[in-house]
């Protein structure tokens, strides 16, 4: 396994200095945004795709540093109901599938997104509840009329490709869970697998490295290195469906944080142990969402703390004590 970083955590360095700040902190890889969601500062995804000088260029800086792309990143609602959000983020995420092939990158991490409802609201409407038949309907809906034609339409884009789309479970996005996760694939084929962040399942109740072994070998495309930390009163008070504001992090009952900041050394051993016994030999990609460290302070200690817990190499074949 190596050490990455989502380099959204760099935002106020330019592509090549944030690049040249990771290979400082002995950082192997780097996974780079092209839109959705993010403002894309290191990468301009229309430029790259229509110049290939400009590709060359961007190959160049990374291989120039002995650094890998492990992933491009095009998290977004792109079954977004609003006409100018959905439309941008749906054709975002196709245009990051064609760019990671052009670049030789074999992942692109998103999220399934979330739609409306039938009456055309312009807001995404998340169903997290089945007590009314009206929510079921709705839901039932939303896979039938909305997420099954589209991603069954990325996942035939990716495979032309030969490209793998990382998902994300993320709470108020369809996909938040692992029955969900299995569905979409279900739909899409085995070109859509996860991209497994701990950070989004610890607050639902979900323990990640029994996903990981749920979901077995050839599932789990990409890993985000990202804790949370859950305050078990504000938890037992307000769960883990808790609406407060993300900035106000030590109201809400739970809050993301560096690496060894909410889960402990031997959490990540059995985690990154779950992910070796499912195969996964990839990258860590460190994502800082810390609002309570800075990120260059939260990046190296993350560094820090993964480093002598990385698996490096596995036994040979048939060793010699079985």
């Amino acid at each position: 396994m190596k050490i990455g970083l989502f380099t959204d955590g760099l935002p106020d360095l330019s592509f090549t200095a944030a690049l040249d700040w990771v290979v400082e902190q002995g950082i192997e890889a780097v996974e780079i945004a092209t839109g959705g969601f993010s403002k894309a500062t290191h990468c301009d995804a229309d430029r790259l795709l229509s110049d290939a000088g400009a590709r060359s260029e961007f190959k160049a800086a990374v291989d120039s540093r002995n650094l890998v792309v492990s992933a491009l990143n095009c998290n977004g609602n792109p079954v977004d109901p609003n006409p100018e959000r959905g439309t941008k983020h749906g054709q975002d995420l196709f245009n990051c599938i064609d760019l990671a092939e052009k670049l030789g990158v074999d992942a692109v991490v998103a999220m399934s997104g979330c739609p409306g409802d039938p009456s055309g609201t312009p807001y995404p409407n998340w169903v997290a509840h089945s007590f009314q038949q009206e929510f079921l309907d709705l839901l039932q809906w939303q896979w039938d009329e909305v997420l099954t034609p589209f991603w069954k339409k990325v996942g035939r884009h990716a495979a032309d490709r030969g490209v793998r789309v990382a998902i994300e479970m993320h709470p108020g996005q369809s996909v938040f869970n692992t029955p969900g996760l299995l569905r979409l694939r279900e739909i899409a084929g085995p070109s859509v697998g996860a991209n497994l962040d701990p950070s989004h399942l610890f607050y639902q109740g979900m323990e990640p490295s029994w996903v990981v072994q749920n979901l077995g070998p050839d599932f789990v495309f990409h890993v985000h290195a990202k804790d949370t930390r859950i305050d078990r009163h504000k938890m037992a008070l307000s769960g883990g469906i808790d609406l407060t504001p993300m900035h106000l992090v030590l109201e809400r009952s739970w809050g993301y944080r560096t690496l060894g900041f909410g889960h402990g050394e031997l959490w990540w051993r059995e985690f990154l142990s779950a992910l070796r016994s499912v195969g996964y030999d990839g990258v860590l990609s460190i994502e800082h969402e810390d609002s309570l460290m800075s990120a260059p302070e939260g990046i190296v200690k993350s560094v820090e703390f993964l480093k002598p817990l990385l698996i490096r190499t596995m036994p040979e074949e048939n060793p010699p004590w079985l």
